[in-house]
């Protein structure tokens, strides 16, 4: 799909990998929504792109219904849908049921909502494209992290869903995982696995081009980094294996100094 022309919104568009697909999208000639909880954030991002700030929760459906028909009260009907909104949370099993929560409305069910939200007028005029920020985590896993790992698989198994459901109709999905990118989630230094993927981390904008190219090529899965092709082949050819070696990976993060 080409975006000249087109309206996208980007959720979390005011930092990070949002910030840079706004940027990205605009240079495209798209007409470009973006939401933040940090309104002043995404009105500074608004301005210099000449797009529209919507302050919004995610997490929470009627500020997604909300997003949606201001999008196309001031911008016109949605093209493109980038749920990039993301959270998250470290620890295992122990994590509060409230942390869980609040993960899980973020990176799945702000998902849904946006489904929920523009799939009928896409499916209306059929043809509409969803583009869904995910992980490497979604596709491998992520030590330290299982509400991050568990909810990324789960945005995953959404998008190949959506994929299935409604590609004969018009529908396109992506689902773009990019490893280690060097964002504040990242930089912050709180995320387990930090110390293996910095050295390899990107910056946005390459995942912004990345993404570009995959809803150019109307490609589902679309990697910023060509190994997690080979490390999801691994997988997929030996899980015991694979098993093997991330806890190895554990290991080495557990043997590291702490702060």
């Amino acid at each position: 799909m080409e975006l000249r022309g087109r309206t996208a919104i980007v959720t979390g568009g005011a930092s990070g990998i949002g910030r840079a697909l706004c940027r990205r999208f605009a240079a495209e000639g798209a007409r470009v929504a973006l939401a933040d909880r940090d309104g002043a954030g995404a009105e500074a991002v608004a301005r210099e792109i000449g797009g529209l700030a919507v302050r919004a929760d995610v997490a929470e459906e009627q500020e997604v219904c909300r997003l949606v028909e201001q999008t196309h009260r001031e911008l016109g009907p949605i093209d493109l849908f980038c749920c990039n909104a993301g959270i998250a949370v470290a620890g295992g099993e122990e994590v509060a049921d409230a942390e869980w929560e609040r993960i899980w409305r973020v990176n799945l069910m702000a998902q849904v909502y946006a489904a929920r939200a523009v799939l009928p007028a896409m499916l209306a005029r059929g043809e509409g494209y969803l583009l869904c920020t995910a992980s490497a985590a979604g596709l491998l896993n992520q030590i330290g992290a299982a509400p991050y790992a568990v909810t990324k698989h789960a945005a995953v198994a959404l998008a190949e869903w959506l994929a299935i459901t409604y590609g004969d109709r018009g529908i396109r999905v992506s689902c773009l995982c990019p490893l280690g990118v060097r964002t504040p989630m990242l930089l912050g230094g709180e995320f387990p696995g930090t110390s293996l993927l910095l050295p390899e981390a990107i910056e946005p904008e390459a995942v912004a081009e990345a993404a570009v190219r995959g809803i150019l090529e109307e490609r589902f899965l679309i990697l910023p980094q060509p190994q997690v092709e080979e490390y999801l082949r691994r997988k997929v050819d030996d899980p015991d294996r694979w098993l093997k070696g991330m806890r190895r990976l554990q290991r080495r993060l557990e043997a590291e100094p702490r702060a």
